[in-house]
């Protein structure tokens, strides 16, 4: 243990039940275990021996709103037990160790052992809480890292930083503080665990302490929930349940998205968006980089680079595509009153303070504009006021918002100073209403995640009838209800390529569901091969989107030559026909929590082989994605877990589990699997999104070894919150095959008050002697084809 951390609760002196926490009080600290649910606990530590009131910003519905769980407490020599009908706890009366088990069979959850529990440091406020770390048992989620899909063996700080050009596998705070992992053991058992903080917090994977895990906070309560699955998927379902879930994106925002640090004019981005159209290669939208302000002050148009910003966004949705933008949160301080922004902001003391007082200057620090002033998100006029700003923007047709820089990314001199330096305000500068104070060491890792808050709600106050779409490079636990997330400036190098995966695939075990890396990579000079490899993966991202820096090369799906801009081409395209099963796979991730892009163990826990996978990812349930992540390979080895495989590209039937060697030239698809048993819907080429209706409804049925399979395809309108209020459509799908007649039957029906464009069907059944396929006029009802190859 630390020696910072060198004061544990003693003996116990009281022990009481109150609503559904059992409160423990130990010489002067207090031990509070609260039963939320029959598989969710809260467990807080007070040092100082009492709970004060204080604000849980991630956790949405306080506790007060589960339903009342039934529980027991009994009080023995040594220890309390509290039962609930899934869950043993055990809260030591010497020491305050509280230890987790099955109510059934008696497994262990987590233990602290005789050695490990809470303590604190009294001079520095901060705490610890030590827990055992079986030798068999793998670590997921911690939110945006780096490395590989298992998290065991290292430290992980939960403190928003720009880290820009320093990305590797061993770095450690980035952009997204989330303060949650998910556990898996040999067996396939689960549980969660979420802090409670938005303090800066630590946990230590490395396992120095000889099989010993803990977590630390620097300051506040320590406050923790407990997940219990077994099953991961239940896990980050009732983890999405306790912080929220994604709203349902517009339907373009799964499109492809082109971005680049800068599209410097409009000409240039009319270039762009020609180049797409007239070369046939699928694109949604067009991100407009800081260089489309007026010396990067936000919220402004360069009028000599954008004369007609609302003439050019007209004449690019003519042509299917929609228009994002970015937004900073450093304001340029203007003295003389010509920026209405900062003089709003100084007029009204909205921004950030050097010390709490109401005639304190305000905390600067240099952004892109220069010398700049920040708004404090903590009070809500402050997010109220900043939303409004999004209206002119609104006005002149961009539909979408990259909240960018929003750790709070600052400097302590000019960006061209050759020794300019990132810089933080002190930990105690304040924040927040005078009823309310908090300081930044508070504050920092929500400041992102309350700006992203401000931004979605003025979205749907100023456009009611429009799903918002926001993307923010950095956030806090629960920032999926406001926002998708993208990973940073990432490089283009083959090492960030294969790190991009495990990396998402955490950010999905940590609540995003939609989330994504540049494509290409954001720095550095790559290759046609890397670019071509890169799209082949990240056009099946949940959020796809290439981008690039000034001065690097233009990460464009054309500018590396005919080949590399067919292999993007036939990339880009195949998403586009999966749209009807991604679209599928977002409204479960906003009515579930669960990821869009999943590890294999998400839905195979119990195959330890599956447990440190990670370059190979599940879309879905149904489709196994196994890119090449290294140069110069033509044949990759996959991994089939068991079941019934098809490989999408030959019709190759396989069976699971095995390793199996696959082809993979550079012109050849990236290795696609569908799963037997799955019904995937797809559509027909589009260049955009909403270029047309689903006129043609494709359904690839997969069967199993049983000769069955099944499916489901969400639909509505795609752009308005119609579907809250039932304006929705789900069809099911189920596949029986007659062995005897060599006949398979499909039926297919609908629940919902939306009512999709009468449309045609066609059916490809794929079995074990290759492939049937039919056309039928209308897509409901049942239908038998035969199966002769």
């Amino acid at each position: 243990m630390p020696n910072a951390f060198h004061t544990r609760p003693g003996p116990l002196k009281r022990c009481w039940c109150q609503d559904q926490t059992l409160f423990a009080n130990y010489d002067q600290a207090t031990v509070a275990v609260t039963v939320l649910a029959s598989d969710l606990l809260r467990i807080r530590l007070a040092p100082l021996g009492s709970f004060a009131p204080r604000r849980s910003w991630a956790v949405t519905p306080p506790d007060a709103e589960f339903a009342l769980a039934a529980f027991t407490v009994d009080q023995l020599a040594d220890v309390s037990v509290v039962a609930t009908e899934q869950l043993t706890v055990l809260l030591a009366h010497d020491g305050g160790q509280v230890s987790i088990y099955e109510r059934e069979g008696g497994r262990t959850v987590l233990a602290d052992g005789p050695d490990g529990g809470p303590a604190w440091d009294e001079s520095s406020g901060g705490a610890i809480w030590i827990k055992q770390m079986p030798p068999d048992e793998h670590y997921y989620g911690f939110g945006e890292r780096t490395g590989l899909l298992d998290k065991r063996g290292h430290r992980y700080t939960c403190w928003t930083t720009d880290e820009y050009e320093h990305q590797g596998p061993t770095t450690d705070a980035l952009y997204l503080a989330i303060p949650f992992f998910l556990t898996l053991d040999s067996a396939g058992q689960s549980y969660g665990l979420f802090l409670n903080t938005t303090y800066r917090s630590v946990f230590d994977m490395s396992d120095i302490e000889h099989g010993r895990y803990q977590f630390e906070v620097t300051g506040g309560e320590l406050d923790y929930y407990v997940i219990y699955g077994p099953e991961p998927a239940r896990v980050l379902e009732r983890y999405t349940q306790i912080t929220g879930r994604m709203p349902l994106p517009p339907r373009w925002a799964l499109g492809y998205h082109q971005s680049r640090w800068s599209y410097e004019t409009a000409d240039c981005v009319r270039e762009i968006a020609a180049q797409f159209r007239r070369r046939n290669i699928p694109a949604d939208a067009i991100n407009l980089d800081i260089d489309y302000m007026n010396g990067y002050r936000v919220f402004t148009w360069d009028r000599a680079r954008f004369p007609n910003p609302a003439g050019l966004i007209g004449q690019l949705g003519q042509q299917g595509f929609k228009v994002t933008a970015i937004v900073d949160t450093g304001v340029k301080i203007e003295p003389d009153g010509s920026y209405p922004v900062y003089a709003e902001g100084k007029q009204n003391g909205y921004f950030i303070k050097r010390f709490r007082d109401a005639d304190a200057e305000a905390f600067t620090c240099y952004v892109w504009p220069g010398l700049c002033a920040f708004p404090d998100f903590t009070r809500l006029e402050v997010r109220v006021w900043w939303g409004t700003w999004y209206a002119g923007l609104l006005d002149d047709g961009v539909v979408g918002f990259v909240n960018d820089m929003n750790e709070p990314a600052m400097h302590d001199k000019p960006f061209n100073h050759p020794e300019s330096h990132s810089a933080e305000p002190p930990p105690e500068t304040p924040h927040g209403p005078p009823d309310e104070p908090s300081t930044h060491a508070e504050a920092r890792n929500i400041y992102a995640y309350l700006e992203d808050q401000a931004t979605y709600q003025a979205l749907r106050r100023l456009r009611p009838d429009q799903r918002p779409f926001l993307l923010s490079r950095a956030g806090y636990a629960g920032v999926q209800r406001y926002a998708a997330v993208w990973a940073g400036d990432n490089a283009s190098v083959w090492e960030h390529l294969e790190m991009s995966l495990p990396e998402l695939l955490n950010m999905g075990m940590s609540g995003i569901a939609f989330c994504g890396t540049d494509i290409g990579g954001f720095f550095k000079n790559g290759s046609p091969e890397l670019y071509a490899r890169w799209m082949q993966l990240g056009s099946l991202y949940p959020f796809a989107r290439s981008n690039s820096a000034k001065g690097t090369s233009h990460n464009a799906p054309w500018a590396w030559g005919e080949q590399v801009e067919a292999i993007c081409q036939r990339a880009l395209e195949l998403r586009y026909r999966l749209l009807p099963y991604l679209y599928t796979l977002f409204e479960e991730a906003a009515r579930t929590g669960a990821p869009v892009l999943r590890p294999l163990f998400y839905h195979y826990p119990a195959d330890p082989a599956t447990h440190q996978l990670h370059d190979q990812a599940l879309l879905g349930r149904d489709l196994l994605l196994a890119p090449v992540v290294r140069p110069g390979k033509v044949c990759r080895e996959v991994y089939l877990p068991q079941g019934v495989w098809y490989d999408t590209r030959t019709g190759e039937r396989m069976i699971g589990p095995q390793h199996v060697l696959a082809a993979a030239p550079l012109d050849m698809p990236m290795p696609l699997y569908a799963r037997g048993g799955a019904i995937i819907p797809c559509g027909p080429p589009m260049q955009w999104s909403d270029q047309h209706p689903l006129d043609r409804l494709i359904l690839d049925v997969y069967l199993d070894d049983e000769g069955s399979a099944e499916g489901s395809l969400y639909e509505d309108d795609g752009q308005s919150f119609d579907y809250e209020s039932g304006q929705l459509c789900r069809t099911s799908y189920c596949c029986d095959v007659d062995r005897q007649r060599g006949i398979s039957s499909i039926h297919a029906w609908r629940e919902g008050n939306y009512v999709p464009a009468r449309r045609s069907i066609a059916i490809r059944l794929h079995h074990s002697a290759g492939l049937a396929e039919a056309e039928l006029p209308i897509d409901t009802g049942e239908w038998r084809i035969e199966l002769s190859a």
